[in-house]
């Protein structure tokens, strides 16, 4: 193995014999000076892609990422294997950031972390230029690249204006990288960005997760039997909505005995910043928050993430569910899912302020998370597939463990369609679904009494069905646009065009009856592999861990992920060398930490 080869690099630095996917041949074409847009999954390893090349060529590798926590952490664990890295952003003061610009000009940083928002500044610019002049600059890489599309999930203006990159410094490559991204999204990151790139495309699968989507019903209650039943001590994150709901939620599975922790915007930034270390940094703590978390969160443990409203678009949804199982082990995706869900969504579409052709894109979006979370097949066949990539059943999914019933539903939607018409007809306006399923259903109510709605001929007609059916089949006519949901007037439902198809008996409806879902074993976090570690062993390597990244400052990841820990505990390695041969275990760390390691090992006879 030559020194100073990326696979030498890989080996002797981060402590790994092998490269994934296609991780060495991005690194070859950057290294020759190519410019390189990278789509892989979060956890693929897409960092090695950039930092290996900055190693290997002249002067220093400049990393765009706009989050300061995340840089902090990847800053902490380069130094950690013995690169020499620093960032520069706000949380640096004026002499901090200039003696991080003398280390700069003086060629004694390998890597440098900066917010998009700094880099495009005169000073930081000039910086730049003084580089190229003096110690090099290696390359750009620009992480969270989807950022840069106006039609994307997580648009940020001043990741536009990282196009004067290749326009001021052509000849430094430059290496775009991101894990979402449909096909509008790459080209406009190529366009903007980048110069003849080539195109670096994992598959979009995550085998270890398990996706999974629950009727709504008392989603708080939910949630908790979840958590408590299937991940009672796991890391995990819960999305909600709406900031009201996410700080609702924490203190409820807080009230009920899990360590959980509100993240939103409208939190003061201080103890949001502190929310955020402590999850980084302890384990088994539950983050619940809106979409402003979770962008870069390199936390590798999590073992769920959990939604209680529906995402807007299947990038959104696949990025989130993507913070589960970053190591590689058994993770879930779980999410409730109701008509509410589906009447607050395309709300917010039509209420915001947004142009027409992008109130169509997004609805456009919307319809393809409907179709998967409605779907009766392979929930990751539908969810690659958005993302252009075939695949088989994966037997990994809640539709392929209790594949649900489909029953043919055209009478009861033929029924349901007619009372929203005969109510509207007879009383000159419209109604809302409780209202409309009690005529159904036959319930004389003193609201179907003040209309008259029991002389309705379709008044009783719908008793084989449950409210929960009734509204279950509703949710799918609105899905599939055959009911509409009138926000501006107290949510009435109306008929629609394609009405007409499904009352005249052109269009069939299939609708899905659920099967009960089989108990879930719950797996250990070796993934199966657990009776072959010491699991005492375990326990006393992740003390040992805890006690070291509290020292350090760093989150306990940074030291050593569980996989490592985990195959100390099964290999259980006498001496340097053996422990020079687990995965994770670099030049730097074993120097470090062998010793200790080698006496925890030998402490448990």
């Amino acid at each position: 193995m030559e020194s100073g080869s990326a696979q030498y690099i890989l080996k002797h630095t981060f402590g790994y014999d092998s490269f994934r996917s296609f991780q060495q041949q991005v690194i070859e074409h950057v290294v020759a000076g190519g410019d390189a847009l990278v789509l892989m999954p979060t956890g693929g390893g897409k960092s090695v892609t950039y930092q290996i090349p900055a190693l290997m060529r002249p002067g220093v590798g400049v990393v765009v990422s706009p989050l300061i926590a995340l840089m902090q952490n990847q800053v902490a664990a380069l130094e950690e294997v013995g690169v020499r890295a620093a960032f520069l952003n706000s949380t640096l003061g004026a002499a901090e950031a200039a003696a991080v610009e003398r280390r700069l000009r003086a060629g004694e940083l390998d890597l440098v972390y900066v917010a998009p928002e700094r880099l495009v500044t005169e000073r930081c610019l000039r910086l730049l230029g003084d580089l190229e002049q003096g110690a090099g600059l290696a390359l750009f890489a620009i992480d969270e690249a989807h950022c840069v599309s106006q039609w994307g999930h997580d648009f940020r203006p001043e990741y536009g204006q990282l196009a004067l990159l290749r326009e001021k410094f052509p000849a430094v490559p430059r290496i775009a990288l991101t894990a979402t991204a449909d096909v509008p999204t790459r080209t406009e990151i190529a366009e903007r960005l980048l110069v003849e790139p080539k195109l670096f495309v994992a598959s979009f699968d995550r085998p270890n997760i398990r996706y999974r989507v629950v009727e709504k019903r008392e989603p708080r209650e939910q949630l908790l039997r979840f958590v408590r039943d299937e991940h009672p001590g796991d890391a995990g994150i819960v999305y909600c909505l709406a900031r009201n709901s996410v700080d609702e939620v924490a203190a409820f599975l807080d009230g009920h005995g899990i360590r959980a922790l509100p993240y939103h915007a409208g939190m003061d930034a201080k103890t949001r910043a502190a929310n955020q270390r402590r999850f980084l940094g302890e384990d088994g703590l539950v983050m619940v928050a809106t979409i402003a978390f979770g962008m870069g969160i390199d936390k590798p443990d999590v073992r769920f993430v959990a939604h209680v409203d529906m995402p807007k678009s299947i990038e959104g949804y696949f990025q989130e569910t993507g913070r589960a199982g970053r190591d590689g082990e058994p993770a879930d995706a779980w999410m409730t899912y109701g008509l509410a869900d589906v009447v607050q969504q395309r709300r917010l579409i039509e209420l915001s302020e947004a142009d027409p052709a992008y109130k169509r894109l997004s609805g456009a979006k919307l319809d393809a998370m409907l179709g998967l979370a409605e779907a009766a097949d392979c929930r990751r066949v539908r969810l690659l597939a958005y993302f252009g990539e075939a695949s088989a059943p994966c037997g990994n999914c809640d539709n392929c463990l209790a594949p649900p019933e489909l029953v043919d539903a055209t009478d009861p939607a033929r029924k349901l369609l007619s009372t929203i018409y005969r109510c509207q007809q007879a009383s000159g306006f419209g109604f809302a679904a409780s209202h409309v399923i009690d005529v159904l259903r036959g319930k004389a109510t003193e609201k179907v009494a003040k209309y008259g709605h029991e002389r309705l001929s379709t008044f009783g007609i719908g008793q084989e069905l449950s409210e929960a059916e009734w509204r279950l089949l509703l949710r799918q006519l609105v899905a599939e646009h055959i009911v509409e949901v009138d926000y501006d007037t107290y949510n009435v439902l109306r008929l629609t065009d394609a009405s007409r198809a499904v009352l005249r008996g052109e269009r069939t409806i299939r609708l899905r009856r659920t099967t009960a879902a089989p108990a879930r074993r719950r797996k250990g976090k070796s993934g199966g592999a657990e009776a072959a570690v010491d699991s005492p062993l375990f326990e006393r390597l992740r003390a040992w861990r805890a006690a070291v990244a509290k020292e350090h400052g760093v989150p306990a990841y940074v030291v050593f992920h569980d996989g490592t820990l985990r195959a100390i505990a099964a290999g259980r390695p006498s001496s340097l060398d053996e422990l020079a041969d687990v995965p994770g275990v670099g030049e730097k760390k074993l120097e470090r930490y062998g010793e200790d390691l080698i006496r925890l090992v030998g402490a448990g006879g």
